[in-house]
């Protein structure tokens, strides 16, 4: 049967011993009083949750799914969801990394991440009600008036209600420029909203008295395009002033969608027909406003598929250590058993490793990325928050893109690990591969995230960003380089940096002739950029597990030998990739481009 344990030592390894993540949270306005004990004891009852809790109830949600009942617009979640989240409530979950100033905890993301994974291992479709949830709070704390703030927050913060973002209409996903929704002004300074629109994530339930959508929709005298976007507030339920509910809302669920994966999720269509909604921020800026969701969902889709590469590679490996099948090339391994266990053959390992190093490599990436924001927000120096908000602006659509697709593959693989058994539904392996799938398409699809960190984030500075991110990469290289013992790692480390550099400098100069040219590169380059951010996070790794084995000797715990053993395989099977990746990237334009449509 299915299992999922969380990961605590390796959550621990990342937090405490590769990014010092206290010491630095410590130095941070509001945190002072964090230690290592509280972080870890939040994390190990975060994990009981979500192992005892939320997993025994990811396949059954994905098998019974959600129910929209036509009649009165509404959406029944799968059995056990609403009780997980009264659960959810009571324990003071939802509250962990929110203000204190609105009843939260004001714990750092850092801390908040660690939780986030596990739930998404654990069941990614449930989680999907508290991330959008988050999300919406972040866009109101920022760009909320303070009344807004005062009537909605505290009650999202407590998870009595939930919260959306309602941006794709049937005519267009990424390019909002399109959207049709309209706002007409009402007498008392409200609005009414009128459109369609789709694929709203959590748009429908019966976790939560209310849900709070946050719309895009143009005023009448709205600049075409993005420019003339605006955001409002449209609560399911109108709340009075001291936060009760009044009148249902204009805005309803037409439908749910029949989908590949995430099951336990209402995928809704949603009908606005004279919504009563309130102007976010500014008019016609609404995008910028939407953005602060967007970024904040960019990154927890990464979270999501590192917390499926975990659950999908926990279930494999002790399958290919339990599943017997055929002999060892080299000779029986358990000749008192009728064949081996699978796990001594050389492709099965393949597998193995592979999912090994991409979840592991995930998360000292991610982690290491939520410290940054942390950071960024809250650092008592400018520029030292700067720096920080440049690593993070950079890098998201690497955490987004690159992480999602490696999950594809890692489930993909943990599948195959299964044979004909991970095929059919029993194992549950089916399932991982289907939810994997929708995370590299919404919230931005993973070619918008590579064109977002060509254009935008790396040419569109002329490379000041991803110049401060290599600095890491060189101080390490300066300070690891004359140690014979870290060759292995530190070599191709800098071999790719100065790969990267020239493929940068290279793929700009062509932009200028033509911006195809960054189109047709843009995919390959964020593989190779991913590879090298991952590159630079496993030989920080493999520095720390080559001194505790030298340290230690025979007495080593085995964790930090097999931790050695992964950022090896790492830089001889998988950072290898990049060779082709960069060839196909300087293959330009040309190859995609010359044909004519008609004759595809």
């Amino acid at each position: 049967m299915a299992q999922y344990v969380p990961p605590l030592r390796d959550i621990q390894f990342v937090m405490h011993e590769v990014h010092g993540a206290i010491d630095q949270l410590k130095a941070l306005d509001g945190h002072a009083d964090l230690n290592r004990e509280l972080a870890d004891q939040i994390v190990e009852e975060g994990g009981k949750f979500c192992a005892e809790v939320l997993f025994p109830i990811n396949r059954s949600g994905d098998e019974q799914g959600c129910t929209h009942s036509a009649a009165d617009s509404t959406v029944t979640t799968p059995d056990g969801f609403k009780q997980a989240w009264t659960q959810y409530k009571a324990a003071g979950w939802p509250t962990l990394t929110c203000s204190t100033d609105f009843g939260g905890q004001g714990l750092p993301m850092s801390v908040g991440i660690a939780f986030q994974e596990m739930m998404n291992a654990a069941n990614q479709a449930w989680s999907m009600y508290p991330g959008l949830t988050h999300g919406a709070y972040d866009c109101l704390l920022e760009h909320g008036t303070p009344e807004q703030k005062a009537l909605y927050l505290p009650k999202m913060v407590s998870g009595e209600w939930t919260g959306t973002m309602c941006l794709t209409e049937p005519h267009c996903g990424t390019d909002l420029g399109m959207l049709r929704s309209k706002a007409e002004p009402n007498a008392d300074g409200s609005y009414a909203i009128t459109g369609t629109k789709i694929f709203i994530s959590a748009g429908e339930h019966d976790l939560a008295e209310n849900i709070v959508h946050l719309v895009l929709a143009r005023l009448p005298d709205a600049p075409a395009g993005t420019r003339g976007i605006s955001l409002f507030i449209v609560p399911k339920f109108i709340p009075n002033a001291d936060g009760s509910l009044a009148a249902r809302n204009g805005i309803r669920c037409g439908r749910i969608e029949e989908k590949m994966g995430i099951h336990g999720n209402a995928t809704c269509e949603m009908n606005l027909t004279g919504a009563t909604g309130w102007l976010v921020g500014e008019p016609n800026k609404g995008l910028n406003a939407m953005f602060v969701m967007m970024n904040a969902a960019r990154i927890g889709v990464g979270m999501q598929s590192l917390g499926l590469m975990e659950v999908a590679y926990q279930n494999s490996l002790a399958y290919a250590k339990d599943r017997l099948q055929s002999r060892s090339l080299t000779g029986p391994k358990a000749p008192e058993k009728a064949a081996d266990p699978i796990i001594v053959h050389p492709d099965v390992r393949r597998m193995l490793l592979t999912q090994k190093a991409w979840v592991e490599g995930s998360r000292c990436f991610a982690y290491w990325l939520g410290l940054q924001a942390d950071i960024a927000e809250s650092h008592p120096d400018e520029d030292a928050r700067k720096e920080a908000h440049d690593h993070l602006a950079l890098l998201t659509p690497v955490v987004k893109a690159f992480i999602t697709d490696n999950a594809f593959a890692s489930t993909n693989l943990a599948l195959q690990v299964f044979g004909g058994h991970g095929y059919i539904r029993e194992w549950g392996m089916e399932q991982h591969v289907r939810d994997a799938r929708i995370n590299m398409i919404y919230e931005g699809t993973n070619t918008i995230q590579s064109l977002d960190l060509l254009g935008r984030k790396v040419l569109g500075d002329n490379g000041a960003k991803l110049k401060a991110f290599g600095k890491l990469i060189q101080d390490f290289v300066e300070e690891h380089g004359t140690d014979e013992s870290m060759a292995e790692f530190v070599n191709p480390l800098a071999d790719l940096g100065e790969k990267v550099t020239k493929l940068t400098m290279e793929i700009g100069m062509k932009a200028f002739g033509s911006q195809d040219e960054a189109g047709a590169a843009a995919v390959d380059y964020l593989r190779v950029v991913g590879h090298l951010v991952y590159s630079y996070f496993w030989a920080k790794m493999a520095r720390l597990a080559l001194e505790k084995v030298k340290a230690d000797g025979d007495s080593v715990e085995p964790f930090y030998v097999s931790k050695l053993a992964t950022a090896r395989f790492y830089f001889a099977k998988l950072q290898p990739e990049t060779a082709g990746l960069i060839r196909s990237a300087r293959a330009g334009a040309k190859p995609l481009m010359e044909l004519d449509a008609a004759l595809f």
